[in-house]
């Protein structure tokens, strides 16, 4: 009997050399594994190939979040680095922010330092944190940082494990090619930290491909914090706090899934950050609501009411995202995949290769 419960039962071995840390360049090139949840049939392909994959009438859902470039670099007054993680926007205000803040001894009423004075219309910024919540830090800024401004001065908050990894291979911690391709082709709205993986895979030719089959595409806004780089570390999957996301589904897009559904066509989400949001608020041939935010952790033995396909990177070890798949593929079929994936070289995680699960 498997214990769905227990964090112990979402591992297996993943060797160091198959977490991709470098993005593919030619987006839809990357490997395919198709996964046949009623079959556990597992097939090889390359992601230009999912167009063979989804069916006219179809309704391919993605997630439309932008990644903001919310690294930013700062001094102490004593000089030591600092280095700001924005999170959100505190009441929306953009001289507000709640953030991670990396650097020694930084408490509640220090100040920060953000000297662009080379460049113009910027100048030195000022960083107060007026208040310390342990975790997290609420920061003022004396101006306040518009897009054009973080455009400027910060970096594409790419997953510590990428950073990690080029460290240790003395390799630069960004490179130029980070902006454009930790960046789906569709992203439209600010606010994400972390990239909705799964989308980067597509090209906006492959798309029109797509839309010619007679497959509707439709958006979602689900902006991705930084607990989607938190493993489970709470041996019960029921003690694991997972944190909210903001959400929002246009009402097209509320209507064109409910008609679907009423029909019998097939949901495809791009996506773990799709299915959350479609699984929070999708019921019974309505939606509960069309914005909030959600904090739902899928996990077997969960029935999925809305999706009937998913197109997912592969995750790693210790991962809701590894319990959600299993859930909704199967635990044995994705274990037995994995398993595939790690002999054959397939590549994990936010850069890797992409799984699709019917």
């Amino acid at each position: 009997m498997i214990d769905y419960l227990n964090r112990e039962t979402y591992n297996f071995y993943l060797p160091e050399n198959l977490i991709a840390t470098t993005p593919n360049y030619k987006r839809d090139h990357c490997k395919l594994m198709t996964i046949n949840k009623n079959t556990g049939e597992v097939e090889h392909k390359i992601f230009s190939d999912i167009i063979n994959y989804l069916n006219k009438d179809d309704i391919l859902v993605l997630n439309d979040s932008k990644v903001i470039p919310a690294r930013i670099y700062a001094k102490k007054n004593t000089g030591g680095n600092a280095e700001i993680l924005l999170l959100n926007k505190f009441n929306n205000s953009e001289d507000l922010w709640e953030c991670l803040i990396k650097g020694k001894n930084i408490k509640e009423n220090d100040i920060l330092y953000l000297d662009y004075s080379h460049i113009e219309n910027i100048g030195i910024i000022e960083a107060s944190i007026i208040k310390d919540n342990i975790s997290t830090k609420l920061i003022k800024f004396s101006k306040p940082l518009t897009s054009n401004i973080l455009d400027t001065i910060g970096k594409i908050p790419l997953p510590p494990y990428i950073i990690q990894s080029r460290k240790k291979k003395g390799e630069e911690e960004y490179n130029d090619k980070d902006k454009e391709f930790y960046q789906n082709v569709y992203a439209k709205n600010e606010g994400s930290i972390a990239s909705p993986t799964s989308g980067l895979h597509f090209t906006k030719e492959l798309l029109e491909k797509i839309k010619s089959l007679g497959i509707t595409i439709c958006y979602v806004t689900l902006h991705v914090g930084f607990s989607t780089f938190n493993p489970i570390k709470e041996e019960d999957l029921k003690k694991h706090v997972m944190h909210e996301e903001k959400f929002s589904i246009p009402k097209e897009t509320a209507n064109i899934i409910i008609n679907a559904k009423k029909d019998g066509r097939r949901i495809v989400s791009c996506g773990t950050t799709v299915a959350r949001v479609l699984e929070s608020e999708y019921n019974d041939f309505n939606f509960n609501r069309l914005e909030g935010s959600t904090n739902i952790f899928i996990y077997p033995p969960y029935k999925f009411k809305c999706v009937d396909a998913l197109i997912t990177n592969f995750h790693t070890p210790h991962s809701t995202l590894l319990a959600m798949v299993s859930a909704f593929a199967g635990y044995d079929n994705i274990m037995n995949a994995y398993k595939i994936a790690v002999e054959n070289n397939y590549h994990f995680f936010s850069y890797g290769d992409a799984t699709f699960l019917y």
